[in-house]
């Protein structure tokens, strides 16, 4: 007898696959649950406890000095003494190797910070995976992108009180889901043309993160048609550790409506795995 996949099954496999990736990437040996230190510079050097050499930060962008003894690899090249990094851009950021680490080098609001990477990290060893709510077709809805005349910098709050991140939002998004119409500003993405909305909805706090979820969008097509689908919701850093400056949603993507859908409260926020 055979078996014919239904559309709902191959709904829910393909959402299976992305989330698998999407755990991987996030339990990377390197990657933000390997964090063990978040270094804000100033111009007085600083020596770091999670990494080596004495930091600082000035006209000349951070620089890093080394003593005897202490590695340093950046772009392939081991590091002696001095090194200047240079003047990084808001939201740039490079990265150094010190043995088995990851040395990132980074701004953030206006400040130059140092964010090491250790993959024995306690939080990535002991990661067990994100609790989500069961994938449905029904929190897919089909939506349009409506530019700005011009790209409107946005300030919003960020997970680190006091700091700030300003954005460029190129336009909205309107869209119908679960009877209700709503709109979303949205931000550009990391592939060309592509959008990236931060939201928050009547679950926040309740069965997911408060402070924020993340909707990655594909580039709008040639009449502006966009696909949500809020089964692929995120959370960001800042909902597994205290060590991210994620931004938080402006005002007005604040959804009156709860989206029981996509990734709910990391364990390492309800007494779960830390």
């Amino acid at each position: 007898m055979t078996t014919v996949a239904t559309p709902s099954d191959t709904f829910a496999r393909d959402w299976v696959d992305w989330h698998r990736r999407h755990e991987a990437a996030r339990a990377d040996p390197h990657g933000f649950l390997a964090v063990t230190g978040l270094h804000w510079l100033t111009a007085e050097p600083q020596r770091l406890p999670d990494a080596p050499g004495v930091w600082s930060t000035g006209p000349r962008g951070v620089v890093v000095t080394l003593d005897a003894g202490e590695d340093l690899v950046v772009d392939g090249v081991p590091v002696r003494g001095e090194h200047v990094f240079g003047v990084i851009p808001e939201r740039g950021g490079v990265t150094a190797t010190a043995g088995d680490a990851v040395v990132e080098v980074a701004r953030r609001g206006g400040h130059d910070i140092v964010r090491p990477r250790h993959p024995g990290n306690p939080l990535r060893v002991r990661y067990a995976g994100t609790p989500t709510f069961p994938p449905d077709p029904r929190w897919v809805a089909e939506g349009r992108y409506v530019p700005f005349d011009e790209p409107r910098p946005t300030t919003v709050g960020a997970a680190v009180p006091g700091l700030e991140h300003v954005y460029d939002a190129p336009g909205a998004v309107e869209f119908t889901l679960a009877g209700a119409d709503l709109r979303l500003t949205a931000f550009p993405g990391h592939a060309p043309g592509s959008l990236f909305l931060l939201f928050t909805d009547a679950t926040s706090g309740v069965t997911t993160y408060a402070a924020n979820r993340s909707l990655a969008l594909d580039p709008p097509d040639a009449d502006g048609r966009v696909v949500l689908d809020f089964n692929r919701a995120t959370n960001l850093p800042c909902a597994y550790t205290d060590l991210a400056t994620c931004p938080l949603p402006p005002a007005e993507n604040r959804l009156p409506i709860a989206v029981e859908a996509g990734e709910r409260t990391p364990l390492e926020r309800t007494g779960g795995p830390a």
